[in-house]
């Protein structure tokens, strides 16, 4: 496999898949440090602005789940971005990180889209679970000690409903048995599978107004002919 420059290839090949596929209540890690130290402060200060952003916010949700609220930018190829975004990126799409997501999901191939999601204080995530179409999600968390204070939130919680909740219901987050919260300060990242009880949140942040949460999250989905034609209908609105 080729040379990483930003994904520490020691991290991702330490991660043991027998116990991510087998953690309750579904597939989850959230690893220190799968970037090194050097990348991530390199992703850190080239973050893109949130002028180049999207607004989603007041956005309906097909089965009446709260509107989640956010800035939001999709990765394309000629986005004028600092280049090691675009080496990151490039890196993510090559053969070790392919393998090593194969190796963790159970799966023969994987495609991956990804986009920046940056939230301000009152938002929040209400319980979800993904798309069916997903087959789990990489989050990279790109907040720290310098810009965020960890009572203002921002970690993404893994819920356990402790029984039967159907993944297209609105469910309040007290209607889950246990909540677990992420680690989200620093170099960090939460990988986790899709299944019908993948439910996870973000409570309502509470952050001085020029703050933001900042996330790039990994799509991951089933790689084979049909990749190219989900990406592109789902850009265009089909």
């Amino acid at each position: 496999m080729s040379e990483l420059r930003y994904l520490d290839p020691a991290r991702l090949d330490a991660l043991d898949a027998a116990y991510f596929q087998n953690r309750r209540p579904f597939p989850w890690l959230n690893p220190e440090g799968l970037l090194t130290a050097e990348a991530f402060a390199t992703l850190y200060e080239t973050l893109p602005d949130v002028q180049m952003f999207d607004t989603h916010f007041g956005v309906a949700r097909k089965h009446g789940q709260q509107s989640h609220d956010r800035y939001a930018l999709e990765y394309r190829p000629d986005l004028p971005l600092d280049a090691p975004w675009h080496e990151f990126v490039e890196e993510l799409n090559g053969p070790h990180y392919t393998a090593f997501l194969q190796r963790m999901l159970g799966v023969r191939s994987v495609s991956l889209s990804c986009h920046w999601h940056y939230t301000p204080d009152g938002c929040s995530v209400s319980p979800h679970c993904d798309a069916k179409r997903k087959l789990g999600s990489h989050i990279f968390y790109f907040n720290t000690e310098k810009d965020w204070d960890p009572s203002w939130g921002g970690e993404t919680l893994i819920l356990d409903a402790g029984g039967p909740l159907k993944p297209d219901s609105a469910p309040s987050l007290d209607e889950f048995r246990r909540v677990t919260a992420s680690e989200a300060i620093g170099n960090r990242s939460l990988l986790f599978a899709r299944t019908d009880h993948s439910w996870h949140a973000v409570r309502d942040i509470r952050c001085p107004p020029q703050a933001l949460r900042k996330v790039f999250i990994l799509v991951i989905e089933a790689g084979g002919a049909g990749a190219w034609w989900r990406r592109l209908t789902r850009q265009r609105g089909y």
